[in-house]
């Protein structure tokens, strides 16, 4: 008994260490990003460093709270990847443009791209977590829905660095199809991890033209002046009109910001 608990205790201090670790590696990842050379590029304004504690949920789609952003500051979500016909294109144009976003991945195509899951990382991008397949968590019996939820993160963290661990490197999470349950989302804040809303979205989960997702995101932008964005990088569509969206942004006077984990009363100002 004591030799089991003894092997218990080094293995939760593992699966620590290779949190920290893997959580300075991103941050490191995003101090690099602090360099755009191209003039004229949309860049990011600044990193937003996202207390568990003080944001346990966010976004004004789903919950009475969201991030404290100011007028005109965006922060860019891409949901449901990796998918290599289109992830590739979207993350080419926010290369193009200094930008950084957050992207939620899904645990199975990230398990099935592990290579383009670490080309996310290491472009610099925030990765968040979207279950093991996407089923909706609010269909299905509680034990089923923390399977989801745990062979998802531990999916995406063998992708990213061959530890096959529930600790998220960054706790930011975001339920499919925003259907949670009281149970899920207590589960997700006694870990510490952040539960992603959204502000607005494109809804290009519905089939459009480039043209006519653009005209829908801009028009609901100029409402709402500020917030987080839901985009779905696995869409065509959507990787399509990304280049219109990010010069809007850029000659309308908005600034992208970057949510990273960190600790309280931390915000990095500074054009990347």
């Amino acid at each position: 008994m004591i030799n089991m608990y003894k092997q218990k205790r080094v293995r939760k201090f593992i699966n620590a260490l290779v949190a920290g670790l893997a959580a300075s590696l991103a941050w490191t990842a995003a101090a690099r990003a602090a360099d755009c050379p191209r003039k004229g590029t949309l860049g990011t304004s600044r990193i937003l460093s996202v207390e568990p504690a003080a944001y346990p949920r966010v976004g004004l789609k789903n919950f009475p709270q969201t991030l404290p952003l100011r007028d005109h500051e965006v922060v860019l979500t891409f949901d449901d990847g990796p998918w290599p016909p289109t992830t590739p294109k979207v993350l080419g144009m926010l290369a193009r443009e200094c930008v950084r976003a957050t992207f939620f991945l899904i645990g199975k195509p990230a398990s099935e791209h592990p290579e383009l899951a670490r080309r996310i990382a290491a472009a610099g991008h925030t990765i968040g977590y979207h279950t093991w397949t996407h089923f909706s968590l609010k269909r299905m019996p509680p034990e089923d829905a923390v399977e989801q939820i745990d062979h998802g993160i531990s999916a995406v963290e063998m992708a990213l660095h061959g530890v096959a661990t529930t600790t998220p490197s960054t706790p930011f999470f975001r339920f499919p199809g925003f259907e949670t349950t009281q149970a899920t989302l207590d589960l997700l804040q006694s870990r510490g991890i952040v539960v992603f809303g959204t502000d607005l979205w494109a809804s290009d989960w519905n089939k459009m033209t480039p043209k006519q997702e653009l005209k829908l995101l801009i028009d609901r932008l100029r409402v709402a002046r500020k917030g987080i964005i839901l985009l779905h990088d696995p869409q065509a569509q959507t990787a399509a009109m990304l280049p219109a969206f990010l010069r809007y942004l850029r000659d309308n006077g908005y600034h992208v910001v970057h949510v990273v984990s960190g600790t309280p009363g931390i915000d990095f100002d500074g054009a990347l």
